[in-house]
């Protein structure tokens, strides 16, 4: 099942799953509005298909523990292949950076990096750049409050890309 063969079915099952997490096979049935047993065969392939990767919670974690929260631009001297594949496969080690995206135009990567506090903040950013990555500059900026999170609405935007 390549992502060209999704049918609105499938879709309203990403769906479902993407904004419910797991779910019996009676609810995500009803939510889908098909019949138990072929929602849940549907699943089955979109699973072994690689098009669910995981489930997650949405953890608050401002009740669980203080830190602080920086998004991080990073620019490299150099941009061959082998500048961007150690950065990324030193970037894939660190638990505190939660997400890392290549980007193109003035920065090279966005990342968002959680830490204890802001002292454990400057000392990430000295260790990365004591490990010669390669790094030419960076911009931090420290996060105040969320305003949105959420993930993309998976319906409006497979009927946008012709699925």
């Amino acid at each position: 099942m390549d992502k060209f063969s999704l049918d609105a079915t499938d879709i309203r099952i990403l769906s479902a799953v993407q904004k419910h997490g797991q779910l019996s096979k009676t609810k995500l049935a009803e939510i889908v509005n098909l019949s138990p047993t072929p929602c849940w065969a549907r699943l089955t392939k979109l699973k072994a298909a690689g098009f669910i990767r995981g489930y997650h919670a949405d953890v608050a974690l401002d009740r669980v523990c203080d830190f602080t929260q920086v998004v991080v631009t990073v620019s490299l001297t150099h941009h061959r292949k082998s500048d961007f594949d150690r950065f990324e496969g030193h970037i894939r080690k660190l638990d505190e950076v939660t997400e890392c995206i290549a980007t193109g135009g003035g920065m090279d990567y966005v990342m968002k990096v959680f830490t204890p506090s802001l002292a454990a903040f400057q000392e990430l950013m000295e260790t990365l750049l004591a490990a010669e990555l390669g790094i030419d500059r960076y911009m931090t900026y420290i996060v105040t409050r969320h305003v949105k999170s959420s993930q993309p609405n998976l319906s409006g935007l497979a009927a946008r890309s012709g699925n």
